[in-house]
Formats: C-alpha cells, structure tokens, sequence
C-alpha cells in the first residue's frame, strides 16, 4: 500500500494511491485509518511530504561499495547527522539554491525508512515492527561546507538549508528492503544504480542502533545513506530518485 498527502481542493487530505487517484482517509497515519468513502483526482493536486516527521537522520557511509572505492573504513556504528525541518521538500516541489552558499550542491539517491511507532533502546528484533515503511529520499547537500572549518566538520549545515531534505512521493508499506534498487536519473540519465542490499548496516540494524541514542517517534524518517554515484547539480536540472515498489520522487533543482 502506498500512503500520500495532498493538498486538493484547499484542503490537505491523505490516503492510499489508487491508480490515478486518492482514496482518502481519516485518522491518523500511524495511530488507525479510516477510509471515508471520498476520492481525489490525483492530476492537479499539490503534492505534500507524505508525513511530517519530528526529524529526518541521515546516514554517510553505510554502503560496501562506496567504501570500498573511497578508501573509507568500515564504521563501528551508523553514522549520522541530523536535517533540520526547514529542510523538508515534497515531490515536484522546487530544490532551491541556497543564497549565502556558491559552492558545489549534490543530489543523492537514497531509500528512506519511516518509523511508525515510538522507540527506544529497542532490540533489532523488535525495530521490525517500529517501521511502517519505506520512502524515497533525495539528501540534498552543499558538499563544499562539510570541511570548510578545519576545526568542526558542518554536516548539519550542509545538509538543513531549505528544500534540501527531499522524501516521498508516498510511503510504501509491505516491501522487503532488501530487494530494493536504488536509482537516481539526472535530467533522464541514470547516474545512480545501486542494490539496497549492499548496506553495511541494513534498516532494522540502523533504527535499533539509532535508537539507543535517541527517542524516534512516529513519522520520524532515517535515510540510509548513498551509494557511488552521487553529483553535483546545476540549477535547471530535474532529479528524479526511482526505486520499484515504492515510487519516483522528481524534482527540479533552481
């Protein structure tokens, strides 16, 4: 089942993707649903982030291939950063160009994990049933601000200027990650292709190790990282992150 919100009408509704249209429902995403009989035409409605998580964690170097071909060691523990909520970007919505930064902005392809009920310092048996289900994500980063102060790597920074914490267009449940590809078109040619299985740390793992840090709470998104591939953008250019199963996240970067 694919679960999406939209703004339809001057109303924002959300439900289940039913071919071209939504099946609308009341409640709360992770708290019981009901359908309430009503459909919108998706043509035309304004695309929303499919839910609006307390926080988006990031995952850097959680893949076997891209450590391997940059020399990086194998982490310990995930490792993350945080993107901050003004970041939060719904599909079709522009990326934006930050004003006080001129330097190289990157996209990169990555599957997002939602969390649909509260944890903490839960076993990784028990992370399994703390997943609703699964996203798109475009991490978003001004590459170029990570290392600029010797003294303090600013991946927080890099990461949280508006519209770069990218995710949807939907949340897709009953999908076993492990089967996932990830793949990431730039202006229609693929630059990303990479099997979510070749994880280091694979999505239960990350939520029960996350979440001995930290409280996760319902909506809460972790995106698991990237792959090799990841490119600096030009303004005028349309991202398109597609996994099967799940759904194609596209945007313009301006």
């Amino acid at each position: 089942m694919n679960w999406a919100r939209v703004r339809h009408g001057g109303r924002v509704v959300f439900g289940l993707v039913d071919g071209e249209n939504l099946s609308v429902h009341s409640g709360d995403l992770f708290g019981g649903t009901t359908a309430t009989g009503e459909t919108v035409p998706l043509a035309g409605a304004e695309w929303l982030t499919p839910c609006t998580p307390s926080k988006l964690i990031g995952l850097w170097n959680n893949f076997h291939a891209a450590a391997e071909k940059n020399g990086w060691s194998m982490p310990a523990d995930p490792l993350w950063f945080i993107k901050a909520p003004n970041s939060y970007c719904a599909h079709q919505q522009p990326v934006q160009a930050p004003a006080s930064y001129d330097g190289r902005v990157f996209y990169e392809g990555e599957l997002g994990v939602v969390i649909g009920k509260r944890c903490k310092a839960v076993s990784v048996e028990e992370a399994a049933g703390c997943i609703f289900g699964y996203t798109c994500v475009n991490d978003v980063t001004a590459f170029e601000i990570i290392g600029r102060d010797p003294g303090f790597a600013q991946w927080s920074r890099a990461k949280s200027f508006d519209s770069f914490g990218v995710f949807g267009p939907v949340i897709a449940t009953g999908v076993d990650p492990a089967a996932l590809t990830v793949r990431t078109l730039v202006n229609g040619r693929e630059r990303q292709n990479y099997p979510v299985a070749d994880m280091i740390f694979k999505p239960v793992e990350i939520v029960s190790r996350i979440s001995r840090d930290m409280t996760l709470e319902p909506g809460d998104i972790i995106a698991c990282g990237t792959s090799l591939g990841a490119m600096p953008m030009k303004p005028g250019t349309t991202v398109e992150v597609v996994i099967d199963g799940i759904g194609v996240l596209q945007n313009e970067y301006r």
